[in-house]
């Protein structure tokens, strides 16, 4: 009795085991996540940037940080397979970029839109 006992115990380890493996390899990171270094140069003047960048499923959030105590958030993050969207509002003016772009695996690129006028930017994953 007593080594069925132990056998059931071990099954029931082994079993759990198993579920908590699978379970944390369904999780997967976004090719988004992480920080990046960003760059763009528009009519309005060039923009680099520090930003970091989560995923959770298709929503997107994170901040780019210019510096000097400028942070300006992501909102209305989307993101699908390698394609994202998201807004900025410049240091709460009425300008808000509307950026898009594709990430591609260490390096992202897009278009931002700001009050009629388009400008590219790019993005390279810091190591």
């Amino acid at each position: 009795m007593r080594t069925s006992a132990l056998l059931l115990r071990s099954l029931v380890i082994v079993a759990s085991a198993a579920l908590v493996s699978c379970a944390s390899s369904a999780v997967t990171n976004s090719p988004a996540d992480g920080a990046w270094d960003f760059k763009m140069t528009s009519p309005f003047g060039a923009i680099s940037a520090n930003v970091s960048m989560q995923a959770a499923g298709s929503e997107l959030s994170g901040s780019f940080d210019l510096g000097d105590g400028r942070i300006w958030p992501i909102q209305n993050g989307s993101i699908e397979d390698n394609q994202l969207s998201f807004s900025l509002a410049r240091d709460g003016s009425p300008m808000v970029y509307e950026m898009s772009g594709v990430v591609d695996g260490g390096s992202m690129s897009g278009l931002a839109k700001a009050m009629g006028i388009e400008a590219p930017w790019e993005m390279t994953k810091k190591q």
